[in-house]
C-alpha cells in the first residue's frame, strides 16, 4: 500500500525506510501516470504502475 510522507508529500512503498511519518493512501495521486513519476528508490522493484 502506498504511503504519503507528511514531510514533503512524496509517495513511498509501505516498507520504505525513507517515508518517516506518513499516511497510508488507497490510490496513487492522479499526477502519477507512470512509475517514473515516483521519485523514491523504493519503487525500483516495480516495472510498471499496474504492479502497485
Amino acid at each position: 500500500m502506498p504511503i504519503m510522507s507528511s514531510d514533503d508529500f512524496t509517495v513511498h512503498d509501505d516498507d520504505c525506510d525513507e517515508v518517516g511519518d506518513g499516511m497510508p493512501i488507497s490510490d496513487l495521486p492522479d499526477e502519477v501516470t507512470s512509475i517514473d513519476d515516483l521519485e523514491c528508490q523504493c519503487w525500483n522493484e516495480y516495472d510498471e504502475i499496474a504492479e502497485i
